[in-house]
Order: C-alpha cells, then structure tokens, then sequence
C-alpha cells in the first residue's frame, strides 16, 4: 500500500512540476534576434574564423550587437560589405586587410597518393568535408567545401593544394534579387 501511495505522489509531483516547466517554456520563451539570422544569411557560411570570431553565426551576433564591423569577412568580400551595409544602414567600408584579402572561390584538393592519413585536416575542417580515417589516405567532399583554407597549414606533408573553382556551366547559377555575385 506504501509504494502504491508514494507511486501516486510521484506522480503527481512529475505532473505538476511537468505543467509548470511547460507553461514556462512557452510564456517565457525569447526569440532570437531576427537581425542576428538576416546577418547571418548574407555571410558566406565558410565558418573559417578569419573575422576573429568561431564562425558565421558568432559574426553575425557581434554585428548585430555592435561589437564587431561589417568588414571583417575575407570570404564574403566587397559583395558582402555592400550587403551588410544596406541591411544596416551603415557605411560601406573597405575589407579590413588584418582579417585577410579577398580571394575567389577555391576548394581543398587532397593529393592522396602523398596523404598520410593524419587526421590533422579532418579535426580542422570546420564543415567536415574530409573524408577519410586514421592512417588512411583522405579526400575532400567538394561540394561542401568552403574554402576556408584552414585544413592547409595544419598538414605535416603538405599535400592539400586550393584551386580556383572556375565559373562553368555546371557551377554557374542565377543571380538572387538581392545579391551582388552568384550564390555558389
């Protein structure tokens, strides 16, 4: 009788508790800063961590907050800056050079005969695009490549080179209403 008593105590008591959580969650729940996510829709999504920040999405909130310029995104470039400044109404500022220069669009290529297999490349991707296991040779998703360059310096063979991707008809897309370069 004892247990079934404190069964339906607990129960009770997970029920009540259940009920505030749930009326909490909804009444007291923040939104996000919609400023934060229009951002972070303009930025080129390389997650590199040239601007000083850990990715895109931290970027973004440090504008949105102030703490940080619009022209911090070697990635993102003039085309980004322009972007930015239109969202914000601020002033167009040229790339700040301390965070890096412009570069066009590139993608890692792992030349895998001369890959150790490491894993240094893969725990530096920050969009996890390397394939491959330890002591094996790896390879690069490309299509999820951003870019970033962050999987070069930290290869002990240096067998990662970054070409230029080159516009062709497989790659080329239409230009959205509100961008100034293609979307890749």
């Amino acid at each position: 009788m004892t247990i079934l008593f404190a069964i339906l105590i607990l129960t009770a008591l997970g029920t009540i508790f259940g009920l505030i959580l749930g009326y909490s969650a909804i009444r007291f729940h923040v939104d996000e800063d919609p400023i934060v996510d229009q951002i972070d829709a303009i930025l080129p999504q390389t997650q590199c961590g040239q601007c000083g920040f850990a990715g895109c999405k931290p970027y973004a909130t440090a504008i949105a907050s102030d703490e940080a310029d619009i022209n911090q995104c070697p990635p993102g470039g003039e085309a980004t800056i322009i972007q930015l400044a239109d969202l914000l109404d601020k002033e167009i500022k040229p790339l700040n050079e301390e965070n890096g220069i412009e570069k066009p669009k590139m993608v890692a290529y792992i030349r895998e005969p001369e890959c150790i297999g490491c894993t240094k490349c893969i725990t530096a991707c920050p969009v996890d695009c390397i394939i491959g296991t330890g002591k094996m040779m790896h390879t690069v998703y490309q299509k999820e490549c951003t870019g970033c360059e962050l999987c070069v310096p930290v290869c002990p063979v240096d067998c990662i080179d970054m070409p230029i991707v080159e516009t062709t008809l497989n790659n080329w897309t239409w230009l959205h209403p509100d961008q100034q370069e293609p979307t890749q």
